[in-house]
């Protein structure tokens, strides 16, 4: 049976006579009784929101959901087993992909599957990748919140968004992502904060905790000692990802390299000896780098002399961001 609060707001959106607030409501609880394997429910639910659409008037189109424009709505692309994580990391992630892939499992012995993780690190070190990998790996939906649309400089306004954002969240079996949370999860302890922030951390956390197992929230911030005491035991699954280590870069570029048939004339050892220690992020960029290279220089390209002509360019640039040149 679905939710007492789903019910009630079904029948105050039916008596009211908002459409889009009843199918909302209703695409809710069509998420929640599948998730629940309730599949028989689910589908004669999914036939009657379906078969009100159909009897709309000719004219008369689907009203788009007042939460789209606070969302890019992305298909997710990046996998899993493309991503070099620290064995803790990946073990954590896998686990909750099997559970939340064996949900019924778990659900016919009074469990639920995790549904919320909190990713923690210092930026360009694949905190936004792995979240996509999540969406990839569940198949659903990889749904990032935009700040530049949330945040409103009325009162209330964010706080009213921000439930938008999760009211549709609901409705689907989704990855919702938040990409530097501490800028809605604040320490609401923090004397130089506003009330506004307050009421919107206040907010976000009911919203979280009214979220079904079908909806995984994916948190992601540069600066987790700014994030609410209280925010923090929202998150079932907490992990850190570090800067890479030599070894963690070498596997990356390793796997780069072995990706060309011809001679690259360089092994990832040396590669990272030359570039340094960078981030995930920079050192996707120098393999682009290389891969744009070669389609410029056509068929005749050498892999061997596009590299050895693009890491001069990397150590150079480098250089300069640190201030050493």
């Amino acid at each position: 049976m679905a939710r007492a609060d789903l019910l009630v707001n079904l029948v105050k959106a039916g008596i009211s006579g908002d459409t889009q607030g009843a199918r909302t409501v209703a695409e809710a609880i069509i998420a929640e009784e599948r998730g629940k394997q309730h599949t028989v429910l689910a589908e004669r639910l999914d036939q009657v929101v379906r078969h009100g659409m159909r009897q709309r008037s000719p004219g008369q189109t689907a009203e788009r959901h007042p939460a789209k424009d606070l969302l890019y709505d992305l298909v997710p692309e990046r996998r899993i087993e493309d991503l070099v994580l620290p064995k803790t990391v990946e073990r954590a992630c896998r686990q909750l992909i099997a559970e939340q892939q064996k949900a019924s499992q778990l659900r016919s012995q009074g469990l639920s599957p995790r549904h919320r993780v909190l990713l923690v690190g210092p930026p360009g070190n694949g905190k936004t990748s792995l979240a996509e990998s999540l969406a990839e790996a569940l198949a659903v939906p990889f749904l990032v919140v935009r700040y530049d649309a949330i945040v409103a400089s009325f009162l209330g306004e964010t706080a009213t968004r921000l439930r938008r954002v999760f009211e549709y969240a609901r409705t689907i079996p989704c990855v919702l992502f938040f990409d530097e949370f501490d800028a809605v999860g604040k320490e609401r302890g923090d004397t130089h904060e506003t009330g506004e922030i307050k009421r919107v951390v206040a907010s976000l956390l009911m919203q979280m905790d009214d979220l079904p197992s079908t909806t995984v929230v994916v948190a992601a911030s540069n600066h987790p000692e700014l994030l609410d005491r209280a925010t923090w035991r929202r998150f079932q699954i907490r992990v850190t990802l570090p800067a890479p280590t030599s070894s963690a870069l070498e596997a990356y570029f390793a796997r780069f390299l072995s990706s060309f048939s011809a001679p690259t004339g360089i092994s990832a050892r040396s590669l990272v000896k030359k570039i340094g220690l960078i981030s995930y992020a920079e050192a996707e960029e120098f393999c682009l780098d290389v891969r744009r290279q070669l389609v410029l220089e056509g068929e005749a390209a050498s892999v061997k002399s596009v590299i050895a002509d693009v890491v001069p360019v990397w150590q150079e640039r480098l250089q300069a961001i640190e201030g050493r040149g």
